[in-house]
């Protein structure tokens, strides 16, 4: 776009700020990758399978949130109630963050959004779960609705762009892989916090094979 003038100067035109940017006759303007949408517009005969992406999804969902409920259920109740060292939240609520977002996440497809308000609604149903027991059903209650979800087919909801919090205008699926990132950066620093505050050995952490593919950042706090 740098070498050419005049898509530059269509674009500011139009007061576009964000890329790739698709735009169809001079009029209708999609931003962001969205392949069903833009093959329908542009009327592309081709088929779009996301079966790859959403059974890798799947998979590392499963493996990063049981990797959560297992940390969970090392924790005794006092633990659970201290605070954390990095934040201003305890450790209970941290552990219920990891699995709330990806449900908020799956659920925005149904909902139409992953926004402030539905963070602290989340929040606030989410505080009668105060044990490693109640974590664990939580957690594999999300972990069945997110597969099932994921196995479904369902190609108008995966493509359903959503306002997020995480992300701005998003697609079901983007989101959902914006989220993983999220849950498994805290997944991480719980191992830490296990390893070097509470001097717990972790037992059956999620592994390298678990972690490959998800980016997150290096910096742990």
């Amino acid at each position: 776009m740098a070498s050419d003038k005049n898509a530059a100067a269509l674009i500011e035109s139009k007061g576009i700020k964000s890329a790739p940017i698709t735009i169809v006759d001079d009029s209708e303007v999609i931003i962001g990758f969205y392949p069903r949408k833009l093959i329908a517009t542009l009327n592309i005969k081709t088929q779009v399978d996301l079966s790859a992406k959403t059974e890798w999804l799947k998979e590392k969902y499963r493996a990063i949130l049981s990797g959560s409920i297992r940390a969970s259920k090392q924790f005794s109740i006092e633990q659970l109630e201290t605070t954390l060292p990095w934040r201003p939240q305890t450790l209970l609520d941290h552990m219920k963050h990891i699995i709330s977002f990806p449900e908020l996440a799956y659920a925005s497809h149904s909902t139409g959004s992953m926004s402030t308000d539905d963070m602290r609604a989340s929040y606030e149903n989410l505080k009668n779960i105060t044990t490693p027991e109640q974590i664990e059903l939580y957690g594999n209650t999300v972990i069945s609705h997110i597969s099932d979800f994921l196995d479904s087919n369902d190609y108008d909801s995966f493509d359903r762009v959503v306002p997020a919090h995480y992300g701005g205008e998003v697609t079901v699926l983007e989101l959902l892989t914006i989220i993983l990132s999220h849950s498994t950066h805290h997944l991480k620093q719980t191992y830490m916090y296990m390893e070097e505050h509470l001097n717990i050995n972790i037992e059956s952490p999620a592994t390298e094979s678990d972690f490959a593919g998800i980016i997150t950042p290096e910096a742990l706090i």
